[in-house]
């Protein structure tokens, strides 16, 4: 199944639910950070949008609200992103690199983190 794109206030209810586990509403739009916080109405149609793409689940009705989890995990979220970023670049991890450190957003201890990640991944594999 195709995951669906999050937009940003998605992503952000996403982040609550993945940190809480599960949460009313009311919980998330507490935890959603900022000094322009949406209002409830809006919180509650966004969630049931992603509800909608199934991504997050009613889990329980508590009085007159539901409490929702989600469905997915962060990681596999993560990880179509990162495959979406990369099919940009054609694929390769290259163009990305050289762009995140032309922009600044990738430091020597980043690469030599991923170095060190490369070379222990070389080592399980040849084990």
């Amino acid at each position: 199944m195709a995951l669906a794109k999050l937009t940003n206030l998605e992503f952000q209810i996403m982040e609550v639910l993945w940190a809480k586990g599960e949460c009313s509403i009311r919980d998330i739009l507490e935890a959603v950070p900022g000094k322009r916080r949406p209002a409830y109405t809006t919180i509650q149609t966004t969630v049931y949008r992603i509800e909608g793409k199934r991504l997050v689940r009613r889990v329980r009705k508590v009085g007159n609200f539901h409490v929702f989890a989600p469905i997915i995990s962060k990681e596999a979220v993560q990880q179509r992103l990162i495959n979406d970023l990369l099919s940009f670049f054609g694929g390769r991890g290259q163009p990305l690199m050289a762009r995140l450190i032309e922009t600044g957003k990738l430091s020597l201890e980043d690469v030599k983190e991923a170095e060190r990640a490369l070379e222990s991944q070389s080592k399980e594999e040849a084990s």
